[in-house]
């Protein structure tokens, strides 16, 4: 196995989950029986569908166990859409606001309003520079970044003077950042050397699969094809990789691709051996993690907060030390994707093992029926 830590297999108590469901509007700072409100701002379903189908059901499930009442919205990507659900949530004065901001400037403006207006924040997964974020939770992205340049290398062999493409993430986001630099801590000296060659570093803005799609083809049109690793930052960039490589006849493989958030695409492109690696985080933890500190928050216990959030992140911009909570991941190729799809029940194995994978899934061992 892969993983810097075991896999965690630890149960939480099943509750109804749900998303989007709303306070009393007519209560402020109260929902249904009175319960405090957490309000939580997801970015969006296109770049990654983690947000849809981990991050909302499971901060809704474990925001309830804690004992608030969930507002979840999710901002497609869209910065005025962003803003404008936050202005909301502010009028109607919910007690924690929970933000995985689009970029910076986006998520410091909503920041500033909710501190004008005496809202606690708590910054979900991506940290705000220069912003006000009482608190951030997330997981240790330089260790992500490590990871996946780990499985490159480990996909990649003894193959000598590889010539590598890195399609990064979106610039405005500053876990993009952390994994390009993770990344370079291992493959910079690497670079430096000779031993692999970098072709070209691009930073896809808004993690758009789209864009990621177009400017890999360029890149291996203008190289001639002459590529044999691509550093991916997530599995939807990875998903964009593979389809150019496809078209262009490339064997699946032949190039290995990494990955990040164990998607179901993405672990069904590891199955079909398209994809070398992802990442797993295990957002269920962070999911606990946030649910439990927005809990002590909103019911007013500074202390119980502070106990959760044993670590500081520096904030660069503003020069200061926010309290967070970092958590660890795991690297997974196709020998680990039955723990993360069984064990930690992260995807359904039908949906996993539907279609054309089905034989793969039988071969590690993953069974459905």
């Amino acid at each position: 196995m892969h993983a810097r830590r075991a896999l965690s297999c630890t149960l939480v108590a099943m509750l109804a989950a749900g998303c989007g469901t709303g306070p009393d509007a007519g209560v402020a700072g109260g929902g249904s029986a009175g319960k405090p409100v957490v309000g939580v701002i997801l970015p969006d379903d296109e770049a990654s569908s983690r947000w849809v189908e981990q991050d909302s059901p499971k901060l809704a499930q474990a925001l309830r166990f804690a004992g608030v009442e969930p507002l979840i919205e999710q901002a497609d990507n869209d910065e005025a859409r962003f803003a404008a659900i936050a202005d909301d949530m502010i009028a109607r004065r919910v007690d924690v606001l929970m933000t995985a901001p689009l970029s910076q400037a986006g998520g410091v403006a909503v920041e500033a309003k909710a501190k004008a207006a005496g809202i606690p924040v708590v910054n979900y997964d991506r940290i705000s520079l220069g912003g006000h974020a009482d608190y951030y939770v997330s997981f240790d992205n330089l260790d992500v970044g490590e990871l996946q340049a780990e499985g490159l290398l480990e996909c990649l062999g003894d193959r000598p003077h590889a010539r590598i493409v890195e399609l990064q993430g979106s610039p405005t986001d500053h876990n993009a950042t952390l994994f390009a630099d993770g990344q370079r801590r291992t493959l910079g000296p690497l670079y430096d050397k000779g031993a692999l060659t970098l072709v070209q570093s691009h930073a896809v803005d808004g993690w758009d699969v789209e864009e990621a799609r177009a400017v890999f083809a360029r890149i291996f049109d203008a190289d001639g094809g002459r590529v044999d690793g691509v550093v991916a930052a997530n599995d939807g960039l990875a998903g964009a990789v593979i389809d150019v490589l496809k078209t262009a006849g490339v064997p699946a493989g032949q190039v290995p691709v990494t990955g990040q958030d164990a998607t179901l695409d993405g672990l069904r492109a590891i199955l079909r051996g398209e994809q070398c690696m992802t990442v797993y985080k295990p957002i269920r933890d962070e999911a606990e993690a946030a649910a439990r500190l927005a809990a002590a928050i909103a019911k007013g216990d500074a202390s119980g907060a502070d106990d959760l959030a044993t670590g500081n992140t520096r904030d660069v911009v503003s020069g200061r030390d926010v309290k967070s909570v970092l958590l660890s991941a795991d690297l997974v190729t196709r020998e680990d994707v039955r723990q993360v799809a069984v064990s930690e029940n992260a995807i359904k194995a039908a949906d996993l093992c539907a279609g054309d994978v089905a034989a793969a899934c039988a071969e590690v061992g993953i069974l459905v029926g």
